[in-house]
């Protein structure tokens, strides 16, 4: 129902007046439905989606307008305090959405309703939206491994045209200033906004109404997902398999699926681009557009076996190639797997492991162990104190490819014409003139079940940040050349290899083809197992509980978890009543 005033009148006796119903900023599922106030005449009008003011037991706490009850009876209602803000940060449709994602991520829905606005209140009266046309509604993904900004362009221009804003959803703060840096210089007169967490809190309060009233490209990071943009016409989502596109807090929201729910509810049309499709999006039948060629660089692969078990960490075919671009000035990125100089150690003399004999973690170089501070000293088998690293990290690579190239190799970000660094270090798309992966077999032997497609897409990316053309390429160093991993990588192309994954994942009832929920408990957790159980019987499997260091965590498998899902709401409320600190992880991307 709309946000018309009405006036106030008489029905048998009682006085009618304007009442709206407020769920109040409380964490709590016992308020999810909302309370009813009076809305008198000194506030004015509060359509859905309003920020105000609201009396609660003895307190004056925030509250959102989720509905317009019109005139009603007022016997035994309150008054609502005040409105806050001159805009509402969701109207009925993303209320829709926005409620899915309290069930879908068992959050109480004060948790969630804040997270459709910007990060200031929203002040002064909004510009005169533009009449938008609409703009088609259609959903795909664009095979492509970068840069993007074209695709995006292509996109936004009849968007544009109609009198519609644009939202583009990048994964990280520095692909965001590119993306919208290469907009600005595509699009001409068009208005490219910016919304990230680093972007002053006024900033990005601006760019929000701003690209309400129509005409907009608005980029940002993954908390835009679930903004409310009155004249949104069109979504693009780039890489929407990212980790970073998730919440790590709860709710664990993800860019990817937001977007999804919105434009099936709110009719706007959606592409996501990447190197690799997400499974989820291949499963619900999603159309892919392929890439005309290949989506990523050619890629070239050495086998490990060539030089036998004692050969070090970058084998001499790979070094070559290494050495070959960086003599001709050009620019190489080698990724590894992992930080620090080695993930373990072992004695030299005796080959036993290097371990804290306090709290058993595996000590790096150095003489204290990481994790507690205790001296580690010799080892404990034989006395040796000569430790030689094992396995495959940034610091230890670097210092194996200084010795053969010097000064030339550093750090991710130090600007040196060789460097190492770990996914979060991967360069954009189409910079390098060589990249090379060393130890990928680690990707898809991870002991969780999304390993192969997480190992596609990242490998997928490595390659896309080498620029076309002669002698470019991206080589791989594995151990087991022939997995389908790799042949999927030879090729330029993923989908064939995902579209497996999905079936095999769904005849064994993983996502996409089942539902998972991740319960972390920290504090006294005798129940918590039982409780768990005891809802799941009949629907779900529940594996664990597994010791997470300072906390105990639970895994939930089910073809659907829907009524799992409702009724663990008012059991988490309990635990969180007793003082326990839970957090639920809805479609965890690890195990």
């Amino acid at each position: 129902m709309g946000s018309r005033r009405l006036d106030a009148g008489r029905e048998g006796g009682l006085q009618l007046t304007r009442v709206v119903r407020v769920v109040p900023d409380v964490p709590s599922f016992s308020v999810d439905d909302g309370f009813s106030y009076v809305l008198p005449d000194t506030v004015g009008d509060a359509p859905v989606g309003s920020i105000v003011r609201v009396p609660l037991g003895g307190r004056r706490v925030r509250g959102w307008v989720v509905d317009i009850l019109g005139s009603a009876p007022t016997a035994g209602l309150r008054a609502l305090l005040s409105r806050s803000g001159d805009q509402p940060i969701f109207d009925e449709k993303l209320l829709e959405v926005l409620r899915w994602g309290a069930l879908h991520h068992v959050a109480p829905l004060a948790g969630v309703l804040p997270r459709a606005g910007p990060p200031n209140l929203p002040r002064g009266r909004p510009g005169a939206r533009r009449a938008a046309a609409a703009t088609g509604r259609r959903t795909s993904f664009v095979e492509s491994g970068g840069p993007w900004a074209g695709l995006v362009a292509d996109r936004a221009e009849p968007v544009l045209a109609a009198g519609a804003s644009m939202l583009v959803v990048v994964a990280s703060v520095r692909e965001a200033e590119a993306m919208a840096e290469a907009l600005a210089g595509a699009l001409g007169d068009a208005v490219v906004e910016r919304a990230w967490s680093e972007l002053p809190a006024k900033e990005v309060t601006r760019a929000w109404q701003r690209t309400g009233v129509g005409g907009v490209v608005l980029v940002g990071t993954r908390e835009t997902a679930l903004w409310h943009l009155p004249a949104l016409g069109h979504v693009v989502v780039v890489d929407p398999s990212r980790r970073s596109l998730k919440s790590k807090r709860t709710p664990t929201f993800h860019a990817r699926d937001v977007v999804r729910r919105r434009a099936a509810v709110e009719r706007f049309s959606l592409t996501y681009a990447g190197s690799a499709p997400p499974a989820e999006l291949v499963a619900a039948g999603v159309f892919v557009h392929p890439a005309p060629g290949r989506a990523w660089a050619v890629v070239e692969v050495v086998d490990a076996a060539e030089e036998g078990p004692g050969a070090g960490p970058v084998l001499e075919r790979t070094r070559a190639a290494i050495r070959g671009v960086a003599a001709k000035g050009g620019t190489v990125f080698v990724h590894v797997p992992r930080r620090g100089h080695a993930p373990a150690h072992r004695c030299v003399r005796c080959g036993t492991l290097r371990r804290c004999h306090v709290c058993g973690a595996g000590p790096d170089r150095g003489s204290t162990c990481r994790r507690c501070g205790a001296v580690v000293g010799p080892c404990r088998t034989c006395g040796g104190d000569r430790f030689q690293a094992l396995g495959l990290a940034v610091g230890r690579v670097v210092e194996d490819l200084a010795r053969s190239l010097g000064a030339s190799v550093g750090v991710a970000g130090s600007g040196a014409p060789v460097e190492v660094g770990t996914e979060q270090d991967l360069p954009l798309p189409a910079t390098r003139d060589l990249a090379v992966s060393l130890d990928p077999d680690r990707l898809w032997l991870a002991p969780h079940y999304r390993a192969e497609e997480e190992a596609i897409r990242i490998l997928g990316r490595l390659a896309a940040t080498v620029r076309r053309g002669r002698g470019r390429r991206c080589v791989v160093q594995t151990a087991d050349p022939g997995h389908r991993v790799v042949a999927a990588l030879r090729s330029g192309h993923a989908s064939a290899l995902v579209s497996s994954i999905v079936a095999e994942r769904t005849a064994g009832g993983l996502p996409p083809g089942g539902e998972l929920i991740a319960v972390e408990v920290r504090g006294e957790q005798d129940s918590v197992d039982g409780d768990l159980r005891g809802i799941a019987a009949g629907e779900a499997e529940v594996y664990g509980p597994a010791d997470s260091g300072d906390r105990w965590r639970w895994l939930v498998q089910g073809r659907s978890l829907h009524r799992f899902r409702v009724q663990l709401r008012p059991v988490v409320q309990g635990w969180r009543d007793r003082g326990l600190a839970v957090r639920i992880d809805a479609d965890p991307i690890d195990l």
